[in-house]
């Protein structure tokens, strides 16, 4: 029996209910009166408490770490010039500049692809999709040089091109944790940056979006991943330069840091 059904139920469900099975937007909530249903305001603050600790959240390196092991690279790991998850958040220029105190193996030879993966602002989906992506993607990158696997905290966007810079990098792929939404709380971004160097704009980098099980697949993404890849090493250049290149894909924008 529905709600509008039940003789003693206040709650009055919207006409277009039926779309709710096609989203996890908000949608057709239905009212009781001038309010909402006692159970979307309970969902609604279930939803605000898990992206608020997908923010707060520390990464577990070292399982991380655990995790990537078996990818065969060599491991390193930066932390940024954020001195707390307090600091990172409130001084976000802190997250993109490495810590001074910073030791990066020396290059064994310039213009490698490096991957960066960042805690950035949801460890969570750092945590869970990191490794299955990496697992997937490897394997499509086959004959491109890669360089050290750099495991970095309390980071940003941009901190790639400091970590680039570094290590010569020819290109740097930063699989970081994106800004929490009510509905998605463990999303994983892939920003893409051909020559990262520090001072590295927005416009040149290009960003795979919303990688998690109930957005994009881990084996679409990294067929994205690869693809702006390839793309990116044959033509020089990546984010707006590189769309003169190539057709535009929806998860494949220039990226907002």
């Amino acid at each position: 029996m529905s709600d509008r059904q039940h003789p003693l139920q206040t709650v009055v469900d919207d006409a277009w209910q039926a779309l709710r099975r096609h989203t996890p937007a908000r949608i057709a909530p239905g009212h009781t009166g001038i309010s909402l249903p006692t159970r979307e305001v309970l969902a609604f603050s279930q939803a605000h408490a898990l992206a608020r600790d997908a923010v707060h959240a520390a990464l577990d390196v070292s399982h991380l770490q655990d995790a990537l092991k078996e990818l065969g690279l060599a491991i390193t790991t930066v932390r940024s010039a954020a001195p707390s998850r307090a600091a990172y958040l409130a001084r976000p220029d802190w997250g993109r500049r490495l810590h001074p105190g910073t030791v990066l193996p020396e290059p064994t030879e310039a213009g490698a692809v490096v991957l960066v993966v960042s805690d950035g602002l949801s460890a969570t989906a750092v945590q869970q999709h990191a490794p299955p992506l990496l697992k997937a993607l490897l394997p499509k990158l086959a004959g491109v040089r890669l360089g050290p696997l750099v495991i970095a905290e309390q980071a940003r966007v941009a901190l790639g091109d400091a970590v680039g810079e570094r290590l010569r990098a020819g290109m740097v792929i930063h699989l970081i944790g994106e800004r929490p939404g009510l509905s998605a709380p463990d999303s994983l971004g892939a920003y893409l940056t051909f020559g990262a160097r520090t001072g590295c704009t927005d416009a040149q980098r290009n960003c795979v979006s919303n990688i998690r099980p109930a957005g994009l697949s881990f084996e679409a993404a990294a067929t994205e991943i690869a693809r702006l890849t390839h793309a990116a090493l044959q033509h020089g250049c990546s984010g707006v330069a590189l769309a003169a290149h190539t057709e535009p894909l929806p998860n494949a924008l220039p990226a907002a840091n």
